[in-house]
């Protein structure tokens, strides 16, 4: 009872300053977390002993670094909508034995993982388009190496941050990212132009600060206010962990679905440009591939801010699911949508009328003009959509934060598989490299079809009392009718 009185505010507290509170540390917290291979990125582009070999292995490597992150955040998300909706339900046990659950899968998946990196390389490699010349596999290779050792304290602190949040603790989830963060900035310059240790030297900086990330939040586990922890939150419980990833799912599917998708862009823009008459040259054969890894940083810090608009709202949204106020949930809803399509609106601006500054912070200068003009051309194409994206990928989370894992996932599944990985196959059939630029404008334009379909049935369910989620109206009847002291139905029994 005394948890659930902790996170009372939720229920009654504006739902601006609540938005305020939850999504902004989040969103820091997330483009902290971006800034790990953005940085690395960065400093590789700007040491003329690596250039866009650099930047073509990093590319290599990003998509790898993210189905680390796409089971962490499965598990964290979805622990986080789990004890959210628990405690605006007043199932505090259920809460702490759902955070253990998800601590002991996260360890075991991170190890497997790690494993599964280290001793199949060279065929993830080339799966993922490294074959494009000698020095971008070598130094793909190189790079990685290190980055997979550091795979499980990566993904332990990924799937903390969510948890954390859900705690009450949005400030403290932030500042396990960014100490993290800060040691990898420090670290990168000394390793790369002081001690010249190229892609190694980037891989063990950003692994130092995955590590201290993760301390920050082992030491988090141990001082918990709405959720305390015992011996017994660290029994392994399949039944929770069965109602925990549904409710991560979309998370997971929104990282996972990207690899699939820049695996296919990788080899579409090997094989294509190997039939350009510019990139088709060995020196040059790189480029596409160093190009579009870069530009995809810009998309990442974007979506990373929208992202964290809507998981920001989670805990917020699944204690007002639980304790059954669908008119706050309405009301975060509408929020959500205007914050989401303003910093894409900000977004789109500035790539459209910024390219060659964007390009300049990762060493253009003093690469070939060839480069910079594909850079600029990129850029206009691949993100001119960037304001429907930011809208799509708010609604995605917003109905898992509801409980809605089945559309939640429905309409990622149709941008990220059906959209990523169709268009990058069809397109460059007419277009050449073009027709790979052009597949993120068009997948987002038809994901937004869907997605303000979805919205307007949204806004018409939420106008009739019965328009919350069952479980959510199971658990507001039983708190009305129950008799006090009287055993009712579990909550999380229903979450599906």
């Amino acid at each position: 009872m005394e948890s659930v009185q902790l996170n009372k505010y939720l229920e009654q507290e504006r739902l601006g300053r609540l938005m305020r509170k939850y999504a902004i540390p989040c969103i820091l917290s997330l483009l902290v977390g971006a800034l790990y291979n953005i940085v690395d990125q960065i400093f590789i582009a700007n040491a003329s002993y690596l250039g866009s070999y650099g930047n073509a292995a990093n590319g290599v490597v990003f998509p790898l670094t993210v189905i680390a992150l796409a089971l962490a955040t499965m598990i964290g998300d979805g622990c986080c909508a789990f004890v959210s909706i628990s405690l605006g339900a007043n199932e505090g046990k259920n809460a702490h034995r759902s955070v253990g659950t998800a601590i002991l899968t996260t360890l075991v998946s991170s190890l497997v993982l790690t494993a599964v990196y280290l001793v199949f390389q060279d065929p993830i490699f080339t799966a993922f388009g490294a074959t494009v010349n000698q020095e971008t596999f070598a130094l793909s290779k190189e790079y990685f190496t290190y980055i997979a050792l550091g795979v499980p304290f990566y993904m332990f602190g990924q799937a903390l941050n969510p948890i954390i949040r859900s705690d009450g603790s949005p400030r403290y989830a932030m500042a396990t990212l960014l100490a993290g963060s800060i040691l990898n900035v420090i670290l990168d310059p000394i390793f790369i132009f002081v001690c010249r240790w190229g892609m190694m030297g980037a891989a063990v900086a950003t692994v130092a600060g995955q590590v201290l990330g993760a301390a920050f939040a082992l030491v988090y586990l141990f001082r918990m206010k709405t959720i305390r922890l015992s011996r017994d939150s660290f029994r392994f419980r399949f039944s929770l962990l069965k109602k925990i990833l549904p409710l991560g799912t979309t998370s997971f599917l929104s990282q996972i679905s990207m690899v699939l998708s820049m695996a296919v862009v990788n080899n579409m823009l090997r094989k294509y440009g190997a039939l350009d008459p510019i990139f088709g040259q060995p020196e040059l054969a790189q480029i596409p591939t160093a190009v579009v890894s870069i530009v995809m940083k810009f998309f990442q810090i974007v979506i990373s801010i929208a992202i964290g608009l809507a998981a920001g709202c989670i805990p917020v949204v699944g204690y007002n699911v639980g304790a059954g106020r669908n008119d706050r949930v309405k009301g975060l809803l509408t929020r959500l949508l205007m914050a989401e399509a303003s910093v894409g609106a900000v977004a789109t601006v500035i790539f459209e009328c910024f390219p060659l500054q964007l390009i300049g912070i990762f060493g253009a200068g003093s690469e070939s003009i060839h480069y910079t003009q594909f850079a600029v051309r990129c850029i206009r194409i691949f993100l001119c959509m960037t304001v429907l994206a930011c809208v799509n990928k708010g609604v995605t989370i917003f109905l898992q934060s509801l409980g809605k894992a089945g559309a939640s996932t429905a309409l990622s599944m149709l941008r990220e598989i059906v959209c990523g990985v169709g268009l990058p196959l069809l397109l460059p059939v007419f277009w050449g490299l073009d027709g790979i630029l052009l597949f993120m404008p068009i997948a987002d334009v038809i994901a937004f079809a869907a997605s303000a379909a979805v919205i307007a049935g949204i806004y018409r369910k939420s106008s009739a009392p019965a328009a919350m989620p069952w479980h959510a109206q199971a658990a507001a009847h039983d708190r009305r009718h129950t008799p006090a002291g009287h055993p009712r139905k579990s909550i999380s029994d229903t979450v599906q």
